[in-house]
């Protein structure tokens, strides 16, 4: 079933670049978009959608108080060029808030989000059917989250190593990437994130991964040892 999608924004290249980045994904369908809010809200009063692209800075009626208009509002991603407008987001329960220019890395973790919120959280038996997905050039690939031993950043892109010494280098913050994880990973360090329950040993300064040495950052040793009880299996 593909989620039903309206884009309101009154830039028209604003439009058209969430246009294409939505265009990516299978599972997602664009059956309008808007100038201004007015004509989205009466759009949505004889048509149901998923998912809103939701500008705030717009004539005639703000994209914040289009949304507190609305009675059952769908799901909401604020897209706007204003940083102000974060806590108000925030508040009114919207998924993600993206900054203009929206780049595809940023746009495809709010569209993680979403699929996140239409998933049911899987019980600890069905982990091997939990995943995301990740762009390599021109391919959306299945990650299967139990496969990833652990990730490693330099600068702005990221190595996802896998079981099997399988890996995928791809244009990603580390920090962004985190997000879509599970609670099985623990950040252990500014360039490292691990799989717990797949470490060999542990030390008081590292942490070994299939014969890999991943040292312990000074300032993530309280967060290690917090999550150390409760994430690896006894």
């Amino acid at each position: 079933m593909k989620h039903k999608c309206i884009i309101v924004d009154d830039e028209p290249l604003a439009r058209e670049l969430i246009a294409s980045h939505l265009a990516n994904f299978e599972n997602f369908e664009l059956i309008d978009s808007f100038e201004n809010a007015l004509k989205a809200y009466t759009f949505l009063e004889n048509n149901a959608v998923d998912l809103i692209f939701l500008d705030i800075e717009m004539p005639l009626l703000k994209g914040n108080d289009f949304l507190k208009k609305l009675k059952n509002p769908p799901k909401v991603i604020f897209t706007t060029a204003y940083r102000e407008y974060a806590l108000e987001g925030y508040e009114l329960n919207v998924i993600d808030y993206l900054l203009k220019p929206i780049t595809f890395d940023r746009f495809f973790v709010s569209i993680e989000k979403f699929r996140q919120l239409q998933t049911p959280k899987k019980e600890n038996n069905s982990t091997n059917e939990n995943y995301i997905f990740v762009t390599s050039g021109n391919k959306n690939i299945k990650i299967i989250l139990d496969e990833i031993l652990f990730i490693e950043s330099l600068k702005d892109y990221i190595t996802i190593h896998l079981e099997n010494e399988k890996s995928y280098h791809i244009k990603q913050n580390i920090s962004v990437f985190e997000k879509l994880l599970n609670s099985n990973f623990v950040r252990v360090h500014r360039s490292y994130i691990i799989q717990a329950k797949k470490l060999t040993s542990y030390s008081k300064n590292e942490i070994e991964i299939n014969s890999v040495e991943i040292p312990i950052g000074n300032s993530y040793k309280e967060n290690w040892l917090n999550h150390l009880d409760t994430i690896i299996e006894k």
